[in-house]
């Protein structure tokens, strides 16, 4: 499970000074505790910072833990020496939870106490927001980076916040586990697909394995009829096949989709970037003619496949996969001016879980820009809200840009692609405008569900500019 670390502050100087404090406030932490660990996190809780010496001890104990995160929660009034040395020692984001007990306090009843020592006593189980300016200032001073949640304690807005981060946190560490697989080579003369390897694995932290067609090659001609006729089936499980598909066509890519199956567990893959052409009529062609219905299969299982050898949609596509809203693989087909819509779409691999009825299997008598022919994908991705995502590399180095959306319905092209309509907040123009000046490739990966929220947080955890064009 992903560990993300959780500690409170306080000052020490109040607990002999106000009975009860010091408990209610634990409690508040308990409480807390036991929410994030709801959202099927391991929380690592330092407990109560409320001196430096303790800080330091809650330091330790968190950078030992390896945590993606850590939320830090002002129980009360603190001094910011209490929070440094922590954030010195963890160097990860800190999401600082101004929570309060209760969003209102019954001024009537605290008011009623009379006695200005109890009442000091409340107050200071209330006074969370005291010590956000302090703690903000010296993290700025520092350089450390952070972020609020506001609010009380069962704030439902704060706590779809804190779920966010966790989210993120878990994306970030699967990210940086993943093992990317590149198979073949980019296609000749796509300069925008073109990527630093190095800079990839710098930026996402996980590991890039080459991969050889020879391998493939060798799984696909130990396959048996018996992984075959399984193969088929799942193909008609997961794809309405139309009875345009030739016999020998659904074998071949199922032949082909064991192979892939086999290379990815051998390697231990949770992602691929692939392309191949070679010399016509030879072995690699046949399989790179019939790997769309596995890919496919593969991506529906949160293992993405990018064509073109788009190593960075692929990390794209990951992303998405992992936040649990899909990622299929997608460019710009066109625009329709009198609708104010842009149509994304490709010859796949999609994302099934994320289709508007059914994912179709269908033939191809050729494939554009591509050689010999095969089966692919036609599918329409569900309607309502989606989230267009790339990973861009720019002479700075690596940022997301984001756009939010929506899938609607309309006319596609039925030319056996995925094909999608999309609306934009800002209209047609000024989105292919605005997103295409940041400089991405023509490739992007969609998903359902609006996450920009979700993907901003994953750039802090990762420490990755994000941009968001609408």
């Amino acid at each position: 499970m992903t560990k993300v670390g959780l500690f409170g502050i306080g000052l020490d100087t109040y607990w002999d000074q106000f009975d009860g404090l010091l408990e209610n406030l634990l409690g508040y932490q308990k409480r807390i505790k036991e929410k994030i660990e709801g959202f099927e996190v391991e929380v690592i809780d330092a407990g109560m910072a409320d001196n430096p010496v303790k800080a330091r001890e809650a330091a330790s104990l968190l950078h030992s833990n390896d945590v993606e995160i850590v939320f830090l929660f002002i129980s009360t009034y603190a001094l910011s020496s209490t929070v440094l040395p922590v954030a010195q020692k963890v160097k990860v984001p800190m999401i600082i939870l101004n929570l309060q007990p209760v969003p209102q306090l019954d001024y009537e009843a605290f008011n009623s106490l009379r006695d200005r020592g109890k009442m000091t006593g409340v107050w200071l189980e209330h006074c969370q927001a005291c010590s956000l300016p302090e703690i903000a200032s010296v993290f700025n001073r520092s350089g450390i980076g952070y972020d609020f949640v506001t609010g009380y304690l069962e704030d439902p807005e704060a706590w779809r916040e804190i779920e966010a981060w966790t989210e993120a946190a878990r994306v970030a560490g699967i990210m940086r586990e993943n093992r990317l697989g590149v198979l073949g080579h980019y296609y000749g003369g796509m300069l925008d697909v073109y990527t630093d390897l190095t800079k990839q694995s710098a930026s996402f932290g996980n590991h890039i394995e080459l991969v050889e067609m020879c391998e493939l090659n060798r799984h696909r001609k130990e396959t048996t009829e018996e992984e075959v006729s399984q193969k088929i089936d799942e193909f008609n499980r997961t794809f309405e096949v139309v009875p345009e598909c030739e016999e020998e066509e659904i074998e071949r890519a199922a032949r082909t989709s064991v192979a892939l199956d086999k290379l990815i567990e051998n390697h231990h893959l949770g992602s691929l970037a692939y392309y191949y052409e070679g010399e016509s009529g030879n072995e690699y062609e046949n399989i790179v003619t019939s790997v769309i219905a596995g890919n496919t299969i593969l991506t529906g299982k949160n293992i993405p496949i990018a064509g073109e050898c788009e190593v960075k949609n692929a990390q794209a596509m990951k992303i998405m996969a992992e936040f649990g809203c899909g990622g299929s693989f997608s460019e710009f087909y066109m625009m329709d001016f009198k609708d104010d819509i842009v149509m994304l779409g490709h010859d796949g691999p999609a994302h099934p879980a994320i289709a508007e009825g059914p994912v179709k299997l269908v033939p191809l008598p050729i494939y554009h820009g591509k050689p010999g022919k095969g089966l692919s994908i036609q599918m329409t991705v569900k309607h309502g809200p989606i989230t267009l995502l790339s990973v861009v590399e720019d002479p700075e180095g690596v940022f997301l840009l984001v756009a939010e959306g929506e899938s609607v319905p309309g006319p596609v092209l039925q030319i056996g692609n995925t094909n999608s309509r999309y609306r934009f907040s800002i209209g047609a123009k000024e989105f292919m405008n605005r997103w295409s000046e940041q400089g991405p490739s023509h490739h992007c990966a969609i998903g359902i569900g609006h996450i920009t929220h979700k993907l901003e947080k994953l750039g802090k955890v990762l420490n990755l500019e994000v941009v968001k064009i609408c």
